[in-house]
């Protein structure tokens, strides 16, 4: 592919700081020129970007998605995290007392029980209050009438204290079922385990997903820079005929890559935007359902604006390392 001759001539004529002679500028000059040569690098990519806009909008596109399903992930662990904690996560433990024991007795375990210091409170439930409760629920109403007595015991509601971990809260409860006059402890701690379990696997996957993904769009900033240097190989070993160096050459492809990363970053976090948005509607019926307990939340502000600088830094790197190794090749 033959380089236009109006491409050849505006690069030719950029300021080149490394070609020129030291002795002949000061210092401040030379810092000078080194900036107006970094802003014509700048404007030049971004106008032979936007001279192809259907190869420039698709290489774009195609960063961004690679860099929003990362984001996307990210949003769904951390609102499974917080449906774990609203469907109870942090659940009470049930600790049921043995037949025959009074109320004395269980307001005795009560006090034992919220003396430790895992425990951050204990709620005693007799067993008409528990018999109320079985009356609420479907289909046992009618059954509860055919009893004699209430058969029920004493049953303790104790709260772990909040920052307990899942070992923490097991032991906690196994410590119980060993104490006098309780018959049956009910834990969750298992079910905390798996969801906690699962949730390390999950941010693990995204981590190893945004890497490839990341991993993908360096290649793809690449394989376009070369692809761009490949077809002005005349223009390159003219410039390097005439004294420039590879820093002065390559900065415009350096520069082009840090606009293919910005330009995806920026659509990727638009994209984990308007995921938000389409499940703003369905994640506030859930909300209901729960009462209001189910607190769901976005992406924090700064991973959003984060992500296109370091989408930039990534084109940066991949343009970076193919020009270089194309440069090498042409010298």
């Amino acid at each position: 592919m033959n380089t236009p001759p109006e491409d050849l001539n505006a690069t030719l004529n950029a300021p080149p700081p490394e070609a020129l002679p030291r002795n002949e500028h000061s210092r401040g000059r030379r810092v000078a020129s080194w900036q107006e040569h970094h802003g014509w690098s700048a404007a030049a990519s971004l106008r032979r970007l936007a001279s192809r806009p259907l190869g420039s909008l698709l290489t774009i596109t195609v960063m961004g998605l690679a860099l929003a399903l990362p984001l996307a992930f990210y949003l769904l662990l951390g609102n499974v995290q917080k449906l774990g904690e609203a469907l109870g996560q942090s659940q009470a433990i049930s600790v049921f007392m043995q037949p025959g024991q009074g109320a004395q007795q269980a307001q005795l375990l009560a006090q034992q029980l919220a003396d430790r210091p895992q425990v951050a409170s204990v709620i005693v439930k007799t067993p008409q209050q528990g018999m109320d409760e079985l009356a609420k629920m479907q289909g046992f109403s009618g059954a509860l009438q055919t009893l004699d007595s209430n058969p029920l015991p004493y049953v303790l509601q104790l709260q772990p204290r909040e920052g307990l971990s899942a070992t923490e809260v097991e032991q906690l409860a196994a410590d119980v079922r060993t104490m006098h006059s309780v018959d049956l402890v009910q834990d969750s701690g298992s079910w905390r385990q798996r969801l906690d379990a699962l949730l390390g696997v999950g941010n693990r996957a995204v981590l190893v997903l945004a890497s490839l993904l990341a991993l993908a769009a360096l290649l793809v900033v690449g394989n376009t820079v070369r692809v761009d240097i490949a077809s002005r190989s005349e223009e390159i070993g003219v410039l390097l005929l005439v004294g420039a160096s590879s820093a002065f050459v390559r900065r415009p492809y350096l520069y082009a890559g840090i606009w293919y990363g910005l330009f995806s970053g920026i659509l990727a976090a638009l994209l984990a935007v308007l995921i938000e948005f389409a499940l703003a509607d369905p994640v506030a019926q859930l909300s209901r359902a729960y009462d209001g307990k189910l607190q769901v939340g976005g992406l924090p502000l700064w991973l959003l604006l984060a992500v296109p600088v370091a989408a930039a830094a990534l084109g940066w790197l991949g343009a970076r390392l193919v020009s270089a190794w194309q440069l090498r090749k042409a010298a």
